[in-house]
């Protein structure tokens, strides 16, 4: 009989490579413009932390209980864009800014 592992370890294992983190964070943030789907994004900051040494070690790094991390990044979070950028540079990562597929060409 074989083996089979469940997906979540496997996407866990798979975020633990930067390259594919970057990816996952990337477009999770893609359709948070164009969805608003906050809890998409959260979600993936969260397998992203899951992967690189859970809640407690990323809640230390960024001077955070960990319930308060827990809260920033739950479902019903709401993490003001500081919080947000600290977790991220403690994940490896950074916001930037890119403009919207032909928008500055039409001054919208």
């Amino acid at each position: 009989m074989r083996n089979y592992r469940k997906f979540k370890d496997y996407h866990i294992e798979q975020l633990s490579d930067p390259e594919d983190a970057k990816i996952y964070l990337s477009v999770a943030l893609e359709d948070y413009e164009k969805n608003e789907d906050t809890d998409a994004f959260l979600l993936a900051v969260r397998d992203v932390v899951e992967a690189q040494g859970g809640m407690s070690k990323l809640a230390e790094r960024v001077r955070l209980t960990d319930e308060g991390l827990h809260q920033v990044l739950s479902e019903n979070g709401n993490p003001q864009l500081n919080t947000m950028r600290k977790i991220l540079h403690e994940l490896g990562f950074k916001f930037s800014i890119e403009a919207r597929e032909n928008q500055l060409q039409a001054g919208n």
